[in-house]
């Protein structure tokens, strides 16, 4: 309800509000006469009135909905979701004071949380925020003409890091560049995109899954997890004894709006999902293959990338070699000899950065941003916007320059002479 590449306000309400008591309503059309809004937008009822009234009419560009008398807010919350428009904020009020609820709404998709009683000021600073989020640029705005990046993170081998490459890569494109990203962790039973953030994954993916002729932009804002101000995460941790029970079009639609909502979708896509799902590279720009120097990562990126050769043949592919050592079990020269190319990124083992992000709950470029690996890491979003200008036909002379003048991070940089 309140997901910011969400526009359209067009010419509905400014504001309503549905209160459950005597002295909120009050308040309400006090504020209502500040701001010059007729009172008659504060409505007497809950957010279950709410949910009748906006069923059968537009809901208003700020919503103000009583939670006083729901038994379960969370659920109402999702009922009100499926009747308003895209783009409308939502402030919820209630009497309840716990941390865990709050986190709950707000993963559902609202944009505030006051707790009653609820002074004049109160709502007053509340509406403020949510029409500066609402006058906010939005990424239809200006950003209609930039092209839409999509990068698959895929490891040779369980425990490579991919899955810590692309959390990294996600914040990168969203925290440190401000733009609208979104993380889509498709293992769908051990992902740790949401958990690599201190987050809860909520049911978003799964729902998708089992349900995808639902699957549209509303569905998108309401399902996903907010990482920071542009970055949205769409993960799972699927009890084990599910399975995934899906054609592969929940996938495939998924990525479609994740295009039309992002400028950049990053996807953690564990190895085994080629095999039942190989579409799922059709509409990727760019493929980042993780590896590190054993025999069984070798044998492995051989297989992968001649996979990619038959099947993604339109994708650009880097490789990055992760947990670097002095003694590795396949030299570098042998590793690259065997998948008949150079690596593009080498990285290198940090235990103790590695474990200071994570207690953190923080990505590494983030939680350690003076190592090593996060420096790599930063190397690694220049490699793929190289990569990706050029596949969009871009003129090269500026990589061509890039590469003979050289940057403060080619010591992380595996090409070699």
């Amino acid at each position: 309800m309140n997901a910011p590449w969400k526009s359209g306000t067009g010419t509905r309400d400014p504001f309503s509000a549905y209160v459950c008591d005597d002295l909120s309503l009050d308040v309400v059309r006090s504020v209502c006469d500040d701001m010059g809004w007729p009172q008659e937008k504060g409505n007497k009822g809950g957010l279950r009135n709410a949910v009748q009234s906006l069923s059968v009419s537009a809901s208003p560009q700020i919503l103000l909905v009583d939670l006083s008398e729901s038994g379960d807010p969370i659920n109402d919350i999702n009922s009100l979701a499926e009747v308003c428009e895209p783009g409308t904020m939502v402030i919820a009020m209630g009497q309840v004071n716990d941390v865990r609820l709050y986190r709950d709404l707000m993963m559902s998709g609202l944009h505030d949380y006051l707790l009653k009683p609820v002074s004049p000021d109160m709502l007053r600073d509340a509406i403020s925020h949510a029409q500066a989020a609402l006058n906010a640029p939005k990424l239809d705005d200006g950003a209609v003409n930039k092209q839409h990046v999509s990068v698959a993170v895929i490891g040779t081998r369980g425990g490579v890091g991919a899955s810590t490459i692309a959390a990294s890569l996600a914040w990168m494109y969203s925290e440190r560049l401000g733009q609208l990203t979104g993380f889509l962790d498709l293992d769908v039973h051990f992902g740790t995109g949401a958990l690599s953030l201190d987050l809860e994954p909520g049911r978003g993916l799964t729902d998708a899954i089992d349900n995808p002729g639902r699957i549209d932009g509303l569905f998108i804002e309401r399902a996903m997890i907010k990482g920071n101000e542009k970055l949205s995460i769409l993960s799972a941790e699927a009890a084990i004894g599910s399975p995934i029970l899906s054609d592969g079009s929940a996938f495939y639609q998924l990525q479609e709006e994740f295009k039309a909502a992002f400028e950049h979708t990053v996807i953690d896509l564990p190895r085994g999902m080629l095999i039942a799902y190989p579409h799922l590279l059709q509409e990727v720009n760019l493929i980042v293959v993780v590896c590190e120097m054993t025999l069984a990562s070798a044998r492995d990126a051989i297989r992968l990338l001649a996979w990619f050769r038959s099947n993604a043949p339109d994708c650009k592919v880097l490789c990055v070699a992760n947990k670097m050592q002095a003694a590795t079990e396949v030299s570098r020269k042998d590793f690259e000899t065997s998948i008949e190319r150079e690596l593009d990124l080498v990285l290198p083992f940090d235990s103790k950065s590695t474990i200071q992000a994570a207690k953190a709950g923080k990505p590494i470029v983030e939680g350690a941003k003076t190592s090593k690996i996060a420096t790599g890491i930063v190397s690694l979003v220049d490699l793929i916007k190289d990569a990706t200008v050029v596949e969009d036909g871009t003129d090269g002379a500026a990589k061509d320059a890039k590469k003979k003048k050289g940057s403060m991070l080619s010591g992380f940089l595996s090409k070699k002479k």
